[in-house]
C-alpha cells in the first residue's frame, strides 16, 4: 500500500467522523454507520445541497490527506506492505468504534490528548503489531484525532432548519479547515520511550508556543467568525514592578554583586521603592509570585514570558532565562478538577502534542531546572481551591527544587507572604506612568497596523489617530489616571480609533462606553447583516448579558457551558415579551460572535473576554434587580471586589445607601473583616457620583480610620479613591512615622494630577531618607518638567540616586545641580545629553543600544562608579582610559571587543563583567595593577575565552564567577586565584572531585 493511498483512506474516515459529529449528531445508532454519502443523501434534502455538503467534507478529507501523505511517505518506509495494512486497518477500526460523540468531547474538555487517552482506555489496541507497528500506530491515532477535533471545533452548529443559510456560510468550509490543519507544526514518529527524541519533541513544542501564544485581541471586527488578532510580541510593552514588603530589594541584591558597604547605595539605587521594569524585577529570584489588580497585565506577561522563553530571546536581567522550556498553567481551567500532574501540564497549550510525547518529558524538564513554570490566576479559583494551589506548588517544589516558576494573582486574593513558606519573591505591578501610558499607545497602534484591511480606518491614517490620543491624554490628566492599566488602555485605545471624539470622563463611562461599541454599535452602523436582521436592540443585548454575567458570578465562577447559558438565555428571553424570538442557543452564539463579550475557550464553552467585563455586567445586574443586600453578605470574600465597587456606581442612592452603610456596619460588627470592608467601602467612592450627607461623613470616618496608610498594600487601595482623598492627606509629615509618611507620599503619587503635586511639593522640607527616596521615586508618576521643578529642585539629591525612565526626563536633569548618581532605565543611546548635566559620581545605563558610542562620557571626569550593559559592541570605550577615578566598572561583555579592545583606567579596583560566552575575550584585563575585585557571569555555562588573564591580577582577592565551567579552568595550570583571597562559585559546572576546590590560601564559597 502506498503512502498516499493510506493517506487518502485516514482522511475519509476523519472526514467521514466529522461528518457524523455534524449531520448525524445524536440520532439513530443506525445512521452512524452509514458511509457519508449515504448519510448526506438521508439527512440533507435535495440533490444540490447533497452535492454541495459532500463536496465540503471531500475537501475536508483532502486536507487531512495533505498533512498525513508526506508523514507517511517518511514513516512507511521501513515497513514491510503487511505492517503497513495493520496499522491502518487499527487505526480505522479504532476510529470506528470510539465514541467521538459531543458528549464524549465534552467530557473530555474537547482536549486532543484526553480524547487520545479515553479512547486508548476504552477500546482494545490492535494486536498482532511489532514495536515499530505498534508506535506508528499510537502516533497515526493520536494525530487523526487532532485533526477531528480541530474540524469539529470549525463547523458550524447544523440546524435543517437554517441548512441554506447553513451552506451559504459553509461554502469555504473545506478552505477553513484546510487552514486551521496548516498551522499546526509537521510530525514526525517521536519515540515514546528514553531520551533519544527529547530533543526534537521540545523544538516542536516551542514552535507551537511560538505561534499560538503570540497574539493578542484588540478588538473586534466586522467579519462573523473572529476578532481581530495582533501578534503579542509586537503589542507588548514592557510594565513596571515594585517588591512586596522589602521583597525586591533582596531580588535586586541577588541579581547583582555587593562589591562593597559604601556602595550599596547606589547599587540599589533606589529602585526598590521606586519600581523597575518587571523584566529586571523578575530576573532577581527563581521564584516570584506577582500581583495586580484587575486587568493590569498578568496574563499578557505570563505570555509574552512563554513566546520570548520558546524564541530564546531574553535580554538583560533575564538573558539567563534563554534555554528555558515554558510550561504554561491557567489555573481556571483546573476549578472543580484536581490540579494537572507534570504530564498533563501541556495539555491546554499543546494537547495534540502530547499524545507522542517521549514518556517522562516534562518531568525531564522539570527535574533539570531548565523549565520555566508559569502559573496563571490563583484569583480565578475559589478560596479553598486556591489552598489545594498552595499545597499542590509545595509537592511540586520539593520534587523539582531548581525549577524557575512565576504565579500570578490579584493582591485580594493571595497577600505578599502567600507563598513566603515557599521562598517566593512577591511583586506588584504597578499602574502605568504617563511615560508607560505613552509607550503603550504607541506600540498599540504598531501593532494594529498589521491587521491591514481588518482595521476601522486606512493603514496611512493610523499615526494621525496615534498622535491626536497622545494629545488627549496630555491635556486631560483625567485620562491618564483613567488608561491606568493595559486592559483600559487598551479599551480607550480601541474606543479612540472607532469613536474618536467621545472619550469617557471615568472607568464607569470607559466600560459603559466599550460595551455599547462592541455589544451594538459597530455593527449596527456598518450594517454586519447579522446586526441588520437581529430583533434584539442593545438594552435587549445588555439584559442578556447581565443576567449572563450574575449567574456565573453568583456560582464564582468564570467558565460555563454553553448548553447551561443557552438554557438560561432561553429562560430570560422568555420574560421578554415584547420579543419574539425564543431559540437561547441561537440567540447565545449571535451574542458570542458579535459582541466581542464573549468567547468559547473550548468547544461547548463560554466566558467573557476578560473577566472584567463580567464583573461590569454583574454588578449592574445586581443594581437593576436590588441584590444590595447579597452583595453586602459577601464583601468579606475578596473575589466580589470589583463587582462591589461598580455596583456602586451603578446603583440608585437608595440602593447606595443600603450598599455603602451596610459595608461600615459590617465593619464595626465584624471587627476580622473591619480594615478590608473599609477599605472596599473607601474604594466604592471611585464610581459613586453624590452621598447624603450622614453618608459622606460615615465614609470619612471610615477612611480616616485607614489613615495614615501603613502597609505596601494600603496605597494602590487608597489611590482608588481617587483625587478627593488627597483632601485628607497631612499638608506635612512631621507628625507621622517614617513608615507612614513614605506609604502617604506612595498614595499621593499613584493618585496623581495637579492636586497630588502641590501636596507632594509640600513635603520637600523632611529630611528624613525614606521619604526623600520615595519623592525621588514617585517622579514618573507625573509631567517630568512640571514634577522637577516643584519637587525634584528642592529636595538635597546627593546622597541618591535619580532614576531616569524616559527621554522627557533628560532635559529636567539638567536643571537638578545637586545631582550626583544618575540611572537610566530605558534604551538611551545618545550620551551627549551627559555634557549638559552636573557632574557626577555615579552613573549608570542599564539598556545601552547596539553600537552607541559612549565618548560623551569624558565630559563626566569626576566618575568613580560606572555601569554599561548594552546587548552589544558599543563605540569610543577608549573614553574609559580618561576616567582617572573610577573606582567601579560594570559592563556586558557581548561582542565587546569586535570594534575596538577597550583600555581600563589605572586606578580601577573593583570590575564586574556581563554575558560571557566562549568568544569572549578577555585579554583587555590582562595584568592590570590595582583590580582585586572580579565578577564575572555568563549567558550560558561556559568557559569563557581570554579567563586565563584574571591569572594575571596581582592584587586579585576576591573572585566571584557565574555559570563558568570552573572544572575545565582546573584542568588547566593556570591558578583561578593569583593570590590569597576569597572564590565565590554560583551555578557553576564543579569537578568531580570535591578536594580539587581545596586551593591554598583561598576561601572557596559555593551557591
Amino acid at each position: 500500500m502506498s503512502a498516499e493511498a493510506a493517506a487518502l483512506r485516514l482522511g475519509t474516515t476523519v472526514a467521514k467522523a466529522a461528518a457524523q459529529a455534524w449531520v448525524g449528531g445524536k440520532r439513530r445508532e443506525q445512521e452512524r454507520q452509514l458511509s457519508m454519502a449515504d448519510l448526506v443523501r438521508l439527512r440533507v434534502p435535495g440533490l444540490r445541497l447533497q452535492r454541495s455538503v459532500e463536496r465540503q467534507f471531500e475537501e475536508i478529507a483532502d486536507a487531512v490527506f495533505d498533512r498525513l501523505a508526506p508523514f507517511l511517505e517518511r514513516e512507511f518506509g521501513g515497513l514491510d506492505e503487511g505492517g503497513r495494512q495493520a496499522v491502518l486497518d487499527g487505526v480505522c477500526d479504532t476510529f470506528a468504534a470510539a465514541d467521538l460523540s459531543d458528549g464524549a468531547l465534552l467530557a473530555a474538555d474537547v482536549n486532543p490528548a484526553e480524547v487520545v487517552r479515553r479512547v486508548m482506555r476504552s477500546v482494545a489496541a490492535p494486536t498482532g503489531l511489532g514495536e515499530a507497528e505498534g508506535r506508528l500506530y499510537e502516533v497515526l491515532f493520536a494525530e487523526c484525532c487532532e485533526y477531528y477535533v480541530r474540524i469539529v471545533r470549525g463547523l458550524p452548529v447544523f440546524e435543517e432548519r437554517a441548512l441554506g443559510e447553513l451552506l451559504a456560510r459553509t461554502t469555504s468550509l473545506g478552505t477553513e479547515i484546510a487552514r486551521i490543519l496548516e498551522r499546526l507544526p509537521d510530525r514526525s514518529l517521536f519515540a515514546p520511550e528514553g531520551t533519544d527524541r527529547d530533543a526534537e519533541f521540545r523544538r516542536r513544542y516551542l514552535e507551537l508556543v511560538s505561534t499560538s501564544l503570540d497574539e493578542v485581541e484588540l478588538f473586534r471586527r466586522t467579519s462573523d467568525r473572529a476578532a481581530a488578532q495582533a501578534r503579542l510580541s509586537v503589542a507588548y510593552v514592557s510594565l513596571r514592578a515594585t517588591g512586596d514588603d522589602g521583597g525586591r530589594r533582596r531580588a535586586r541584591r541577588r541579581s547583582l554583586p555587593l562589591l562593597r558597604p559604601d556602595m550599596s547605595d547606589w547599587e540599589d539605587g533606589g529602585r526598590s521603592e521606586a519600581g523597575m521594569r518587571v523584566e529586571a524585577a523578575l530576573g532577581g529570584s527563581s521564584r516570584i509570585l506577582l500581583r495586580g489588580e484587575a486587568g493590569s497585565g498578568k496574563t499578557t506577561l505570563q505570555r509574552w514570558l512563554a513566546i520570548t522563553a520558546a524564541r530564546g530571546a531574553f535580554t538583560g536581567e533575564l538573558a539567563g532565562w534563554n534555554g528555558l522550556t515554558p510550561v504554561f498553567v491557567k489555573l481556571r481551567e483546573y476549578s472543580g478538577r484536581p490540579l494537572p500532574t507534570p504530564e498533563a501540564m501541556l495539555d491546554s497549550l499543546a494537547g495534540h502534542l502530547t499524545g507522542v510525547m517521549p514518556r517522562a518529558w516534562v518531568e525531564r524538564q522539570l527535574a533539570s531546572g531548565k523549565a520555566l513554570l508559569l502559573i496563571d490566576g490563583v484569583d480565578e479559583l475559589l478560596d479553598g481551591e486556591r489552598r489545594g494551589v498552595r499545597e499542590w506548588l509545595r509537592r511540586l517544589l520539593a520534587a523539582y527544587g531548581d525549577v524557575r516558576v512565576v504565579v500570578t494573582s490579584r493582591p485580594a486574593a493571595a497577600g505578599a507572604d502567600w507563598l513566603r513558606r515557599e521562598e517566593f519573591t512577591p511583586l506588584h505591578l504597578d499602574r502605568m506612568t504617563p511615560p508607560d501610558l505613552a509607550a503603550f499607545v504607541r506600540q498599540w497602534h504598531q501593532a494594529v497596523r498589521e491587521l491591514g484591511e481588518e482595521l476601522p480606518c486606512a493603514v496611512e491614517e493610523l499615526p494621525q489617530y496615534e498622535q491626536s490620543l497622545l494629545n488627549s491624554l496630555k491635556d486631560r490628566p483625567h485620562l491618564q489616571s483613567l488608561a491606568g492599566t493595559p486592559l483600559l488602555a487598551s479599551m480607550l485605545c480601541a474606543m479612540h480609533l472607532n469613536r474618536g471624539s467621545q472619550l469617557p470622563r471615568d472607568r464607569m463611562e470607559l466600560y459603559r462606553s466599550a460595551l455599547h461599541t462592541l455589544v451594538h454599535d459597530r455593527d449596527t452602523e456598518r450594517n454586519v447583516p447579522s446586526a441588520v436582521d437581529s430583533r434584539l436592540s442593545l438594552g435587549d443585548k445588555l439584559v442578556l448579558l447581565r443576567d449572563l454575567a450574575w449567574r456565573l458570578s453568583d456560582n464564582n465562577r468564570s467558565e460555563i457551558s454553553l448548553e447551561r447559558a443557552g438554557g438560561y438565555v432561553g429562560r430570560k428571553l422568555a420574560g421578554m415579551r415584547h420579543l419574539d424570538e425564543a431559540d437561547g442557543a441561537r440567540v447565545l452564539e449571535q451574542l458570542r460572535d458579535r459582541s466581542g463579550l464573549l468567547r468559547s475557550p473550548a468547544v461547548g464553552r463560554l466566558d467573557f473576554v476578560h473577566r472584567t467585563f463580567q464583573e461590569y455586567l454583574a454588578a449592574a445586574e445586581a443594581a437593576e434587580e436590588d441584590r444590595i443586600g447579597n452583595l453586602v453578605g459577601r464583601a468579606h470574600l475578596d473575589i466580589w471586589r470589583e463587582t462591589i465597587v461598580m455596583a456602586a456606581g451603578h446603583a440608585n442612592r437608595p440602593q447606595r445607601e443600603e450598599l455603602l452603610g451596610g459595608l461600615l456596619d459590617r465593619a464595626q460588627e465584624e471587627p476580622r473583616h473591619a480594615r478590608r470592608l473599609r477599605l472596599l467601602a473607601a474604594a466604592c467612592q471611585e464610581t459613586v457620583l453624590e452621598v447624603s450627607d450622614g453618608l459622606a461623613e460615615r465614609l470619612d470616618a471610615a477612611v480616616g480610620a485607614l489613615l495614615p496608610a501603613r502597609r505596601e498594600t494600603d496605597p494602590p487601595a487608597l489611590a482608588a479613591v481617587g483625587t478627593s482623598l488627597l483632601r485628607r492627606l497631612p499638608r506635612s509629615l512631621e507628625e507621622l512615622t517614617e513608615k507612614a509618611a513614605v506609604q502617604t507620599v506612595r498614595t499621593a503619587a499613584l493618585i496623581g494630577g495637579p492636586e497630588a503635586l502641590k501636596l507632594l511639593s509640600g513635603y520637600v522640607d523632611d529630611a528624613r531618607q525614606d521619604v526623600r527616596q520615595e519623592l525621588i521615586s514617585a517622579w514618573g508618576y507625573f509631567d517630568a518638567d512640571a514634577y522637577a521643578d516643584a519637587v525634584l529642585s528642592a529636595v538635597p539629591l546627593d546622597e541618591f540616586t535619580v532614576i531616569l525612565t524616559h527621554s522627557a526626563q533628560w532635559h529636567a536633569v539638567s536643571r537638578l545641580s545637586s545631582l550626583s548618581k544618575l540611572t537610566v532605565d530605558y534604551p538611551c543611546g545618545d550620551f551627549t545629553e551627559l555634557e549638559r548635566l552636573p557632574q557626577l559620581d555615579a552613573l549608570s545605563m542599564f539598556q545601552v543600544p547596539v553600537g552607541a558610542n559612549v565618548s560623551p562620557l569624558a565630559a563626566q571626569p569626576s566618575l568613580t562608579m560606572l555601569s554599561l550593559l548594552a546587548a552589544g559592541p558599543m563605540e569610543g570605550l577608549e573614553v574609559l582610559a580618561g576616567l582617572e577615578r573610577l573606582d567601579y566598572l560594570g559592563i556586558t561583555l557581548r561582542d565587546l571587543t569586535k570594534r575596538a579592545t577597550p583600555k581600563l583606567p589605572p586606578g580601577l579596583k573593583y570590575l564586574a563583567m556581563y554575558g560571557a560566552d566562549p568568544t569572549t575575550d578577555l585579554a583587555f584585563v590582562s595584568g592590570h595593577p590595582n583590580i582585586k575585585f572580579v565578577y564575572l557571569s555568563a549567558y550560558e555555562t561556559c568557559l569563557p575565552g581570554g579567563i586565563e588573564a584574571l591569572s594575571t591580577l596581582p592584587k586579585l582577592d576576591h573572585l566571584t564567577l557565574i555559570r563558568v565551567d570552573v572544572a575545565a579552568w582546573l584542568a588547566t595550570p593556570l591558578p583561578l586565584m593569583p593570590r590569597k583571597g576569597t572564590l565565590d562559585l554560583e551555578a557553576c559546572v564543579l569537578p568531580a572531585d570535591p578536594d580539587a576546590l581545596n586551593l591554598s590560601g583561598v576561601g572557596v564559597q559555593i551557591a
